[in-house]
């Protein structure tokens, strides 16, 4: 039997690599999109459902059109304003204590550069891979970015787990006044006779949908995402509609 040359075999691997890429499986995963999902839908629900409950109580206590459309505004402003500031604070910490944990392992790696290598070779086997070829794997990767391996396989710290603290404040202030904008203009344009009807109605519809949306992208069943939140939601607003409606009787 005799043995390919050394530029046939080069040219065998170079066509099965191609023919690989050419028939490359691009899967969906739901956790891809977790990341976004949880900013966008959270500050939605939370200017959607805070700004409304605030707006049932008020109008439940035979508020003004004008007095509602106030406080609906400034229910607006300062939600998105907290939400960002809160966001932003948060992933920031989450950022300060990546980059504490980049720069520990850096030092390490400068200063213990096998101990490392073991570590990530533990790390493998750990995995499933016997320990000549957890070493191999290790030692080139290694090589290729030693910190970016690292920081990996034995912090977790992906390119999509990255703490981005702009972003974050940023999406969720957009998406809590996009929620919260709602409400607001139910206020504004309805009938004064019918704002406290046509609130609950929009507020537990727009909730419905949000749940069902967010269950979809996920994976989940979206009756379920629907279900948790109108459950939450309509009691929030029961119980802002019966706290206003007896400060207002009491004429506070």
């Amino acid at each position: 039997m005799t043995s390919e040359p050394p530029s046939a075999a080069l040219a065998a691997r170079s066509a099965r690599r191609q023919e690989a890429m050419q028939h490359e499986h691009h899967e969906h995963h739901h956790h891809e999109q977790v990341g976004w999902l949880r900013a966008s839908v959270l500050g939605a629900n939370d200017g959607l459902l805070s700004t409304a409950a605030l707006l049932t109580g008020v109008a439940a206590s035979q508020a003004s059109t004008q007095q509602l459309v106030l406080t609906g505004i400034a229910a607006l402003v300062a939600g998105a304003f907290s939400m960002a500031a809160g966001e932003y604070v948060s992933v920031s910490s989450q950022a300060d204590t990546q980059a504490a944990d980049l720069a520990i392992e850096a030092r390490e790696l400068r200063k213990n550069p096998e101990m490392e290598l073991l570590e990530l070779t533990h790390i493998y086997v750990k995995r499933g891979l016997d320990e000549d070829l957890a070493r191999q794997v290790a030692t080139q990767l290694m090589e290729h970015d030693a910190l970016g391996s690292h920081a990996r396989d034995e912090l977790g710290l992906t390119e999509m787990a990255q703490a981005r603290p702009i972003q974050a404040a940023g999406a969720s202030a957009l998406s809590f006044a996009a929620g919260a904008v709602f409400p607001v203009l139910a206020a504004a344009l309805a009938p004064r006779a019918v704002v406290l009807p046509l609130l609950f109605a929009l507020t537990l519809v727009l909730l419905a949908s949000l749940g069902a949306v967010a269950a979809r992208a996920g994976g989940a069943p979206m009756w379920r995402g629907s279900l948790r939140v109108l459950f939450w939601g309509a009691l929030s607003l029961v119980a802002t509609t019966i706290i206003g409606h007896l400060l207002g009787a009491q004429g506070i």
